[in-house]
């Protein structure tokens, strides 16, 4: 089995957020870090070259691959901010219907500035993400 490729690194959070060029994003991953750090009670890790996650969890799939990954999280991109929501992005979340302006896919939340969208919906979204999450590891 392949080995996964993006994994916890000793990298500075502090040194990533800042080389960001962008004020705005900047800013917004810095507003971001504040939220999940006080969502997950945990410290900021990058992973890979470019993600920030917080906590972590052990997974193991039925076809027995198996491996580490963070709570919950996000990635500035180029041109909008990747949040690494689990499970609360298929619908079943009242907090999507307010969250404001966002693209989605699997597990992934899709925001271009923090000003689009309301952050009480997004801080439910994460909460209800990471106690998913927590629940899944524990089983």
């Amino acid at each position: 089995m392949a080995e996964l490729k993006t994994k916890k690194t000793d990298a500075s959070v502090a040194k990533f957020l800042n080389g960001i060029a962008d004020e705005q994003t900047r800013a917004d991953c810095l507003a971001l870090v504040d939220i999940m750090r006080q969502i997950t009670k945990s410290e900021p890790k990058m992973w890979g070259s470019s993600i920030i996650g917080f906590g972590d969890y052990r997974y193991k799939y039925a076809s027995g691959r198996e491996g580490d990954w963070f709570l919950t999280g996000f990635s500035p991109r180029k041109t909008e901010i990747s949040f690494y929501i689990t499970g609360c992005l298929e619908g079943d979340s009242k907090a999507l219907a307010t969250l404001g302006k966002y693209k989605s896919g699997k597990g992934c939340l899709y925001v271009k500035r923090l000003a689009d969208i309301h952050l009480p919906s997004l801080k439910t979204l994460i909460r209800e993400s990471v106690s998913r999450m927590k629940k899944k590891a524990k089983a």
